[in-house]
């Protein structure tokens, strides 16, 4: 706080201190003398050179000042050391005291600002780091969540769980050690099939009822002839009660040989033991060593999460199932041939799987439907049907560790009855319940095509007689992006050209085996597919499909000799989403190359594939 005090008409200026930040700057005994308010001109002149040099001198060590502190707060360290105060404020008071009162707040003004300024870099220069540290963090975590999903390639497409015991889990190989320790058991002991030492019993018990039943008649017939006896023959009274006697002990003897022989012929029907009993040609005795046994037992536990007793009740109930509706026999079954057209077997994906389309659609007409849907018989018939024809694609499967033992599953539902028709919608819970208890793990995916929307309705209404493993392998796909779904799971030439791909009826062109090459057009660019055809007379046979469409095409033939002219094979035109497969063909009379022309004029890029194949004149 600065005092001031008056002597001798002179004003004396004493104490004079300021805080700043905790940091005190101390001007001691510095006197100005003035008079009637003005300082005297000598002392102006004497002071101001003074002031003039020493600002100098006192600006030079406030630089050092501040290079000390710059680098003590480099360090980490804003503050000044003691040591540094206590020089620079002996220092200070030299040259402050030539100062004016206006000049020192302007340098402690000057003072506190270089030290915010101190303050501000040390702390910028940790924020920035921080700064840069978060922002690589962010750029890490947004290539992480904007990066798209990885698409399914050829040699990775929803590769089946290994069925090698070496790739299992400890879990996994210790549920199955004790499946097949139960199954074992079981047979041994005659009880994997429910229901059969029960049915010997219930045999036996029947027996016995009956004979008691013959028994009483007979007994009521002898006490009335009895009673007509004692009336007439008083005196054969005695004979008939040792005749009643013994025809009692006489039962009680035929009795007990009943049980006893029923009891022996229940203990017979426990030993024997059916070791032969196998599931879709796999022997179900483990102890067979057959390596099938536990790629069939782990089906069982993987549909039930590796729950062994579970899996276990599955499997007998399975069992079970099979030998009252004589499933296999099922294949020596005749069906009308309107079925065949509601399901078929054709071709592999691309991991061999065989492929099972499931058209729907058939039941959109009203007739069709009536004729398989209109009542329970004929619904129970589509169901025995459908069985069969699950057992047909089951013998394409190889159940060795490594082999494919699945399919994968089309189900295309373009046209089908919505969920308000009734019949239907029984038809369809029961056939995908029986599925999915009695053929655990035998579908690869279910991949469900031009998906109305009233479906995700219907499927809310399946979900609660689903498994969520069965509800993982589901795909729907929207009909506009059927080609683009089932080419990521099965080849182009495995794909029939109504759902997108290049597999024409009753082909006699290509071959499955013939290459498929593939071209990607960029978004606003053009692509030239050229195909050479090097000598004359020479007929070349191409298929053309584009995912998404949407572009312009052409076709031309440019020779090799410059001075002859081109030919337009097929004019430039637009090819819209609804375009299906193109197949075209043309012979030469001169050496040259084939140019299909694909122009992308759209936003997203497309993406091209094509085979061909030549054919000269001679064959």
């Amino acid at each position: 706080m600065a005092t001031i005090t008056e002597t001798d008409g002179k004003h004396v200026e004493k104490n004079l201190s300021k805080d700043v930040e905790n940091k005190d700057v101390t001007v001691a005994n510095v006197k100005v003398v003035e008079e009637n308010g003005e300082p005297k001109k000598e002392d102006v002149h004497e002071n101001d050179g003074v002031v003039t040099e020493n600002t100098k001198n006192g600006a030079e060590e406030v630089k050092e000042v501040v290079k000390k502190e710059e680098n003590g707060a480099e360090k980490g360290d804003v503050s000044p050391s003691p040591n540094v105060e206590r020089s620079s404020s002996k220092k200070e008071s030299n040259f402050l005291s030539h100062l004016k009162v206006h000049e020192k707040k302007a340098l402690v003004k000057l003072r506190m600002k270089i030290e915010e300024v101190i303050r501000w870099k040390a702390g910028t220069e940790n924020t920035k780091k921080d700064y840069e540290r978060l922002e690589k963090t962010d750029e890490a975590e947004k290539k992480a969540v904007s990066s798209p999903p990885p698409t399914i390639e050829k040699s990775s497409s929803f590769r089946e769980e290994s069925n090698f015991s070496s790739d299992l889990k400890e879990n996994e190989k210790n549920a199955l050690s004790q499946l097949r320790m139960k199954v074992e058991e079981a047979i041994h002991g005659n009880t994997l099939l429910k229901g059969k030492k029960e049915k010997i019993e219930s045999q036996a018990n029947a027996t016995s009822l009956e004979k008691e039943s013959k028994d009483k008649e007979k007994q009521e017939e002898e006490s009335d002839n009895n009673v007509k006896e004692e009336k007439a023959e008083n005196n054969d009274a005695k004979e008939s009660k040792e005749s009643k006697q013994d025809t009692e002990e006489k039962k009680k003897l035929t009795e007990e040989a009943a049980k006893e022989s029923t009891h022996v012929a229940v203990e017979e029907e426990k030993v024997i033991v059916d070791e032969d009993i196998a599931l879709w040609g796999v022997p179900s005795l483990p102890s067979k060593a057959d390596t099938a046994t536990d790629v069939i037992l782990l089906k069982f536990l993987r549909a039930r999460e590796f729950k062994v007793n579970e899996a276990f009740e599955m499997l007998r109930n399975t069992l079970q199932w099979r030998k009252e509706n004589n499933i296999d026999s099922i294949l020596n079954e005749n069906f009308d041939a309107d079925f065949e057209s509601l399901a078929y077997i054709n071709g592999v994906d691309r991991q061999g799987h065989p492929v099972c389309y499931n058209n729907f659609g058939l039941l959109g007409d009203h007739e069709m439907y009536n004729k398989i849907l209109g009542t329970q018989e004929k619904r129970e018939k589509l169901l025995r049907w459908r069985i069969q024809l699950m057992e047909k694609g089951i013998q394409k499967l190889d159940f060795k560790p490594g082999s494919v033992c699945s399919m994968l599953q089309i189900i295309d539902l373009k046209d089908s009855p919505g969920p308000s028709r009734k019949e239907f919608r029984l038809a369809a819970r029961q056939v995908i319940v029986t599925l999915q208890d009695n053929y655990p793990e035998f579908a690869a995916k279910n991949v469900f095509i031009n998906v109305p929307f009233w479906y995700y309705a219907f499927s809310a209404l399946l979900s609660p007689f689903l498994t969520q493993r069965t509800k993982s392998k589901f795909v729907f796909a929207r009909p506009a992006r059927v080609s683009e779904t089932l080419l990521k799971y099965i080849a182009a030439e495995e794909v029939f050209v109504h759902y997108g791909g290049l597999k024409q009826e009753n082909e006699s062109e290509f071959l499955a085996e013939d290459p498929v090459r593939e071209v990607f057009v960029k978004a606003g660019s053009k692509e030239n597919i050229e195909i050479p055809v090097l000598e004359a007379g020479t007929t070349l046979i191409w298929d053309v499909i584009i995912l998404g469409w949407e572009v312009n095409y052409r076709e031309e033939f440019l020779p090799s000799d410059e001075g002859s002219y081109g030919l337009i094979i097929q004019r430039d035109r637009k090819l819209g989403v609804q375009e299906g497969s193109i197949r075209n063909s043309f012979k030469n009379n001169e050496p040259g190359k084939v140019v299909i022309v694909v122009e992308n004029s759209s936003l997203k890029k497309k993406r091209v594939l094509y085979r061909y194949k030549t054919k000269n004149s001679s064959s």
